[in-house]
């Protein structure tokens, strides 16, 4: 068998469409403010496809750049303004932060209803508690629109997340075992005894643990949908630029799943767009409050 494509690009132009209606009902423009520091070209790129998706969608974006050596006061000063200003209802902090700051503590300091990273610990603890009515971490809840747009059915299947950071891993297993989805949830890691033999038991099996082409078939399950959070770059000396962009799970797994999502194209564009759902979100709640 050959997998079909788990088209992450499809389904985030979908979204938008959908977003599109809510953007144009909502009594405000939804405007969001993205921070970041230094000059790592990764995350440039990141934040320019974000206020790409931003122009697209009719979202007002706020874009503030700042140098390396920035004291993390300063930083925390633009979050506190922000909370601040009633016309603004999203704020990220563009990661990584250089290695003077404190990624956690500024995290906190960001107003719970206009962190659209979902990375606050009052929202992810109202994930915890099987809440939807605060900010969900944006690749996580790509991957559950992804499954939902392609109808893979959850109910009762065994899920396997490989990973368990607190920005995917962890939200993406409680998500995946919430009401309305009710998959028996095993999260795997480093520590796992044969996490190949968790993984060959998954119906759908999610990879977020950021080593290249880890997941090979013979970890995977025939029939399985898999779903490829990890994006890294690895040498190549055949392509110009010598290296590529590979996920966690090996191309050749396509020859036992059932639905794959690629790299690139699959997740990555859906994280971009549940930020701007999240985004929205937050302007209608903040409207109404």
């Amino acid at each position: 068998m050959s997998a079909a494509r788990l088209d992450g690009k499809a389904c985030a132009e979908d979204l938008e469409q959908r977003l599109k209606q809510r953007i144009a009902e909502c009594l405000v423009q939804p405007h969001l403010a993205v921070i970041i520091v230094g000059d790592d070209p990764a995350s440039h790129v990141y934040v320019n496809n974000k206020i790409r998706s931003c122009e697209r969608l009719g979202i007002r974006s706020t874009h503030i750049e700042l140098p390396e050596d920035t004291d993390e006061s300063v930083v925390a000063e633009h979050i506190r303004s922000m909370n601040a200003q009633e016309d603004l209802h999203g704020i990220l902090i563009q990661s990584p932060l250089p290695n003077h700051m404190d990624e956690e503590s500024l995290t906190e300091l960001i107003d719970p209803r206009k962190d659209v990273d979902g990375f606050h610990p009052v929202n992810l603890g109202r994930l915890v508690q099987g809440r939807s009515d605060g900010m969900v971490p944006c690749t996580p809840s790509g991957v559950m629109e992804m499954l939902r747009w392609a109808n893979v059915d959850l109910r009762g299947k065994k899920a396997v997340v490989l990973g368990r950071s607190f920005n995917v891993g962890m939200p993406q297993a409680l998500l995946l075992a919430a009401r309305g989805a009710d998959a028996t949830v095993t999260v795997v890691h480093s520590r796992t005894n044969n996490p190949q033999a968790e993984c060959l038991q998954a119906d759908v099996l999610v990879a977020a643990v950021g080593r290249p082409e880890m997941v090979k078939p013979d970890w995977v399950k025939e029939g399985a949908v898999v779903v490829d959070v990890g994006i890294n770059r690895v040498e190549d000396s055949t392509r110009e630029r010598g290296w590529r962009l590979a996920g966690d799970v090996h191309p050749d797994v396509a020859s036992v799943a059932s639905l794959v999502s690629p790299v690139p194209g699959g997740v990555g564009p859906m994280t971009v767009a549940m930020l701007m759902a999240n985004t929205v979100t937050a302007a209608e709640q903040l409207t109404l409050s």
